[in-house]
C-alpha cells in the first residue's frame, strides 16, 4: 500500500515574460561514389542515344542534365568535369551536322557552358551550407551532451537504461528531459516533457535539469526538490508554459518515492505484471501550481529486488500507426520485459519505431530503472 505525504507549500509566482525563438530544420543526403558518377553516366547515355537514333541535334540539349545533376551530387570541380564532358561530346556529335545545324549547335554549346557555370556556383553554395549545417550539428551534439548527459548502466544500486528520440532528428535534442543522479539521500531521477517545441522548449528543459541536479543533492525531502524547480520556473516561464514531470527517489531500502506533476503515470513492473502508478492526489504540471492552488503529494511505494519502474513521455503513448491507433505501451513492455533494462528498451524502442512506420512525430523518452537482486 502506498503512503502519501502532501504538506502545504507556498509557491509564489511573479509575472514574467518569455522570449520567443525560432528553429530550423535541414537535411543532407551524402551521396556515395555511384551517385557521384551518375551525371557522367547520364551524359554518356544521351550521347549514345543520339548516335543510335541518328538525330543527334535533337538529343544534344539533354546533355545539360549532366552538369545540373552534378550540382546536387558533386563539388564545383566535379560539376566542371561533367560540363566539360558534355561540351566535348556535343561538339563531337554535332561536327557532322553541316552548315545547316551549325547555328543550333552553337546555341546548344552556349547553353551547356552557361548551365555548367551556374551549376558549379550552385554546388559551391551547397557545399558551404553543408559545412555550416555540420557545424550546427556538432554544436547540437555538444548541447545534448551537456543537457541530456549520458546515463551510466549502473547508478547507485540500480540498473538504468534510457532511450531518447527527438522529433527533429537533425537537431538531436528537443523538449523531453531526463536525469538520474546518486545523492546523499539515495538515487533520484526525473523524467519530464516541456510544453511546446524548438529552442524555447530546449531552454526550459535545460533550466529544469539544472535546478533538479542541484536540488537533488541539497534537499533531504523530495517535495522540496520539486518546490525549488517550481519556484525557478515561476520566475522564468510565461503564463501559458508548463512542464509535466515525474520526480522519484529511493531514500531507503524497499521504498520508492514518486511525485507526479501532471505527467503520464509510470509503470511498475513486478513479477511479470505491469501496474500503472496512478497518483493518489493529482497535481498540476510544474509552473501551474499557483494557478490551481494545488500542491503535489509524495507517494511511497514498496520497491523490492527485481522490481522495475518505467518512466516515459507522451511521445511514446501518443505515437500512432497508419491506422491512427496509439502505441499500447503497457502491452508491449510486458512482451519485451527482461532482466536487462538496456535489452528491454532496445526491443521496446524498435517496436515503437515499427509501430509508427520508422519516424516519430513527437519527442519520445523512455527510462527504465531496475533494482537487481543482491549478490548471493
Amino acid at each position: 500500500m502506498s503512503q502519501i505525504r502532501n504538506p502545504q507549500r507556498d509557491y509564489s509566482r511573479p509575472q514574467q515574460f518569455q522570449d520567443t525563438g525560432t528553429g530550423a530544420r535541414a537535411a543532407i543526403a551524402l551521396p556515395g561514389h555511384l551517385v557521384e558518377g551518375l551525371p557522367a553516366l547520364v551524359v554518356s547515355a544521351v550521347a549514345l542515344l543520339g548516335l543510335v537514333s541518328g538525330a543527334t541535334l535533337y538529343w544534344l540539349p539533354l546533355l545539360a542534365v549532366g552538369p545540373a545533376l552534378a550540382s546536387v551530387t558533386s563539388g564545383p570541380w566535379g560539376v566542371l568535369r561533367v560540363g566539360l564532358l558534355a561540351v566535348v561530346l556535343s561538339a563531337a556529335l554535332g561536327a557532322g551536322s553541316g552548315a545547316a545545324g551549325l547555328h543550333k549547335q552553337v546555341v546548344v554549346l552556349t547553353a551547356l557552358i552557361a548551365v555548367t557555370v551556374a551549376s558549379s556556383l550552385a554546388s559551391a553554395l551547397r557545399r558551404r551550407r553543408e559545412r555550416l549545417l555540420e557545424a550546427v550539428r556538432s554544436v547540437a551534439e555538444a548541447a545534448q551532451q551537456a543537457l541530456l548527459a549520458p546515463v551510466p548502466a549502473t547508478v547507485g544500486n540500480f540498473q538504468v537504461a534510457v532511450r531518447y528520440s527527438a522529433a527533429a532528428a537533425e537537431a538531436r535534442i528537443g523538449g523531453d528531459l531526463y536525469a538520474v543522479v546518486s545523492t546523499p539521500y539515495g538515487v533520484r531521477l526525473i523524467v519530464g516533457d516541456v510544453r511546446g517545441k524548438g529552442l524555447p522548449a530546449v531552454g526550459t528543459a535545460a533550466l529544469v535539469l539544472g535546478i533538479f541536479r542541484e536540488a537533488a543533492y541539497d534537499e533531504p525531502d523530495l517535495l522540496d526538490v520539486v518546490g525549488r524547480i517550481e519556484r525557478s520556473l515561476a520566475r522564468n516561464l510565461g503564463s501559458d508554459d508548463f512542464v509535466t514531470a515525474i520526480v522519484a527517489g529511493y531514500p531507503r531500502p524497499g521504498h520508492l518515492e514518486v511525485v507526479n506533476c501532471g505527467h503520464a503515470p509510470p509503470l511498475l513492473l513486478r513479477a511479470g505484471r505491469v501496474e500503472p502508478v496512478e497518483p493518489a492526489s493529482p497535481a498540476p504540471p510544474l509552473g501551474l501550481f499557483p494557478l490551481t492552488g494545488e500542491t503535489p503529494s509524495c507517494q511511497v511505494l514498496p520497491f523490492a529486488e527485481g522490481d522495475q519502474l518505467l518512466l516515459y513521455t507522451d511521445g511514446v503513448t501518443e505515437a500512432r500507426n497508419h491506422g491512427r491507433e496509439f502505441y499500447p505501451l503497457s502491452e508491449r513492455v510486458a512482451r519485451h520485459l527482461s532482466d536487462d533494462p538496456s535489452h528491454t528498451l532496445d526491443a521496446l524502442h524498435a517496436d515503437l519505431l515499427s509501430h509508427v512506420g520508422g519516424r516519430l512525430h513527437d519527442d519520445a523518452a523512455l527510462l527504465l530503472l531496475r533494482k537487481p537482486p543482491a549478490a548471493g
